[in-house]
């Protein structure tokens, strides 16, 4: 059957990146409690497009998919980037994956159990000498109480609920439930999916002992990091979704 796909363009117009976006795919994650958990991603797959093609083939993408199973791993991911790369016959080859991950996690006095989940990426990519970039990012709900409020008022503070997303390189493998426990630590206070009252009046008491702007939080966790010689680069930023505002505060910073 004609290929149209590999006749040739005209126009002398490379293109950066086509590909794939929004692939729900069913996946499975390194879990450090019980190993694996399985989860579905959705998946952006793009390689770069030499001037001279008319398109990429899009069903490739699909079919290397299964180079994952039966887990993601940054191994799997960097084949598949050079696996793209040689059936499509691109210099370059770039890969996002995000997807939900759960812990159960358990109320701070009463123990009760829930299930969390964190929005997590890996996101890859290939350039033409071979080198392969990976990054790990997650993004972890977390509380915060307002230092000012706190000084300045006679009743309380006002308090919200916020965002922290962090994204890592590494020397070598790094646990997700490391990044997010990293992140919950530098809030006021961590976020729970099962509060009894006596969890309720812990955690509102932890966070008013320990108030925070979202300056204070993305350095916090810079500092730890900056302290671990695993990691090579980070990006780290705090959105608090203001309860007394109609905007939030947002505060970010990458290291060099």
């Amino acid at each position: 059957m004609k290929d149209i796909q590999n006749q040739r363009d005209y126009r002398n117009i490379p293109i950066n990146k086509v590909g794939i976006k929004n692939l729900r795919y069913p996946i499975t994650v390194r879990d450090r409690r019980d190993g694996f958990q399985h989860t579905i991603a959705s998946i952006n797959m793009y390689v770069d497009l030499p001037h001279e093609y008319k398109g990429t083939h899009m069903s490739r993408f699909v079919e290397m998919l299964h180079l994952l199973k039966p887990e993601v791993s940054l191994k799997k991911f960097s084949a598949i980037l050079e696996n793209m790369k040689k059936h499509l016959n691109a210099a370059s080859a770039h890969m996002e994956m995000t997807f939900p991950y759960f812990i159960e996690k358990k109320a701070p006095v009463s123990t009760a159990p829930g299930l969390m989940d964190y929005t997590c990426s890996i996101i890859g990519s290939s350039d033409p000498e071979g080198k392969v970039d990976l990054v790990s990012e997650v993004v972890v709900p977390i509380s915060s109480v307002c230092p000012c409020s706190m000084e300045i008022s006679d009743y309380g503070a006002h308090n919200q609920r916020g965002e922290v997303r962090l994204s890592t390189r590494f020397r070598k493998f790094i646990w997700i439930e490391d990044m997010i426990e990293l992140v919950e630590a530098s809030a006021s206070s961590d976020v729970y999916s099962v509060l009894k009252r006596v969890d309720e009046k812990c955690v509102t008491e932890k966070a008013f002992s320990n108030p925070k702007f979202v300056e204070d939080i993305v350095r916090d966790v810079a500092k730890k990091l900056q302290a671990d010689d695993n990691i090579t680069w980070f990006s780290v930023s705090a959105e608090n979704f203001e309860s007394i505002h109609n905007h939030s505060a947002y505060a970010h910073i990458t290291s060099s």
